[in-house]
């Protein structure tokens, strides 16, 4: 199924018009609707603060938030007119996970930023894209906080462990699979064919691509002198992957979800965009 539905997150940071830049390139290669989405969160302040506060500091508060998000618009009108595609605006106020979570479900695709430990995102963004990307039920693309993408899903790499999570990444990335020129399925350290490698690991899925006329080559990784999401991030640059594609794991600890070791290093470490599923 082709992509017609694609949605772009804003959070006031500096990224963001990097981030619209390769959400207009994507709906304007597959002919699809692009809709931005700023989420204004409220004014993080505990009670016993707030009651210190003048009214006139809050107001001046609320009138920087609105400005942002006024220019948040601005921005994307710029950008989307002229751009060949149809497009649309929405704005909220509220708990921006909450609000992303309900709207990327009516979309093929959810395009958001990397998060920057150093960056300028609102606080109450901090939970992006970990918890959109768990939550959601939908493919998230992850644009990195550093670099511009202006080439993007023509060599492009699976990583393969042969797991419910990985298959779902892979029917999630057909539309992107399709286009590209190059497909790698990736495995590292495969030991257990019994658990669904096959004799080449990674073999049997390249076959299930190439009857869909993907063009796709299995590769196999070995080493234990770094993690694996080194070891990935380490070869997809090595081959100038333009981007990544795989499952995200994550459980439930307590009230607070944990991303698992690989996409928690891929999303700290990633250099090229990241195709997530979960």
């Amino acid at each position: 199924m082709p992509l017609k539905d694609v949605l772009v997150h804003f959070d006031g940071g500096k990224r963001a018009a990097v981030r619209l830049d390769a959400a207009i390139n994507l709906a304007r290669a597959n002919d699809a609707h692009l809709t931005g989405i700023y989420v204004r969160p409220p004014i993080d302040i505990p009670p016993y603060i707030r009651a210190e506060i003048s009214t006139e500091v809050l107001s001046a508060q609320d009138s920087r938030a609105k400005q942002a998000a006024k220019e948040a618009r601005q921005l994307f009108s710029e950008k989307t007119e002229g751009a060949g595609i149809s497009s649309e605006w929405k704005s909220f106020k509220g708990d921006p996970i909450e609000i992303l979570n309900v709207h990327a479900r009516y979309c093929d695709v959810a395009v958001v930023g990397q998060r920057n430990p150093d960056g300028d995102e609102a606080p109450a963004v901090g939970g992006m894209p970990d918890r959109l990307i768990l939550g959601v039920g939908r493919p998230i693309l992850v644009i990195p906080y550093a670099g511009k993408f202006p080439v993007m899903g023509k060599r492009i790499m699976i990583a393969w462990d042969a797991s419910r999570l990985a298959t779902r990444a892979v029917s999630d990335a057909m539309p992107f699979l399709s286009a590209a020129k190059k497909v790698t399925v990736l495995a590292v350290n495969p030991v257990d064919a019994r658990k669904g490698h096959g004799k080449v690991p990674g073999a049997d899925m390249c076959r299930h691509l190439e009857r869909h006329g993907i063009n796709a080559e299995a590769k196999q990784v070995y080493g234990d002198d770094m993690d694996i999401g080194s070891m990935l991030l380490s070869r997809a640059a090595d081959m100038g992957i333009d981007l990544f594609v795989m499952g995200a794991y994550g459980h439930a600890r307590w009230r607070e979800l944990v991303l698992g070791g690989v996409t928690r290093h891929m999303l700290q470490h990633m250099t090229m965009p990241i195709l997530m599923t979960h």
